[in-house]
């Protein structure tokens, strides 16, 4: 059963957060970050295929741990362990639709490049502050989150590839943010790329079931 107005009411609830909802009580605030995220999950189911795949179940629990790590974050390594966890579901659900190609391919060099460039001025800020036990931590999931985003790039789903560069984007200025400089607007700039993410990797999951079906067809075809 589709929902024509669930991403209008993802839209609403997503504004409300970001421009309207204050910081204290933090409850009350982290309880409305997470409506948009539990909206998203409700979206993504809605785009399963009837025959669904292990691509659609990988992608559903990585937004669950995401929307984990939205409740924990709170508790920086805790829920940096929860949004891992969620990329590396990612990561295994846009695997499983790998469609090879040299030019995506490539694409690991400019990310490993970009990677390469932010992580070292974050860990420059975390040498500098002290914050030494975080430097692995920070590795690790940056490390995973570049994966990611390549293995998306490798699907060729381009919503599946818009979603994870703006996820990348909206943790890089999170984290230039929180480790090396103040960011104007940094808050609104996070959370609008990161459900504008997630959105879109949830929505991708309606392609790869266009995907399946058109793989079915043809296959019949042949027969």
């Amino acid at each position: 059963m589709k929902i024509p107005w669930l991403p209008v009411l993802i839209l609403l609830t997503g504004l409300l957060y970001i421009f309207i909802i204050p910081d204290n009580p933090y409850a009350v605030k982290i309880f409305f970050k997470l409506i948009p995220m539990l909206l998203i999950i409700r979206y993504a189911y809605l785009q399963f295929s009837a025959k669904k795949t292990i691509t659609h179940w990988l992608i559903l629990i990585g937004l669950f741990f995401c929307m984990l790590g939205d409740g924990l974050i709170g508790e920086f390594v805790v829920g940096l362990s929860a949004f891992l966890i969620g990329h590396l579901f990612y990561l295994a659900g846009f695997l499983s639709r790998w469609h090879f190609s040299k030019v995506r391919f490539a694409m690991i060099l400019p990310i490993s490049l970009y990677a390469f460039m932010i992580g070292r001025e974050i860990i420059a800020a975390l040498l500098r502050d002290g914050n030494n036990v975080l430097i692995v931590p920070v590795l690790i999931y940056m490390l995973a989150i570049s994966l990611m985003a390549w293995s998306a790039i490798m699907t060729g789903n381009k919503w599946a590839i818009i979603g994870s560069i703006l996820f990348v984007l909206s943790d890089s200025i999170l984290s230039w943010n929180m480790f090396v400089s103040d960011i104007a607007f940094s808050d609104q700039l996070i959370m609008t790329t990161y459900y504008t993410a997630q959105f879109l990797i949830a929505h991708s999951l309606r392609s790869f079931a266009i995907d399946t079906s058109q793989t079915i067809v043809k296959t019949s075809s042949h027969l």
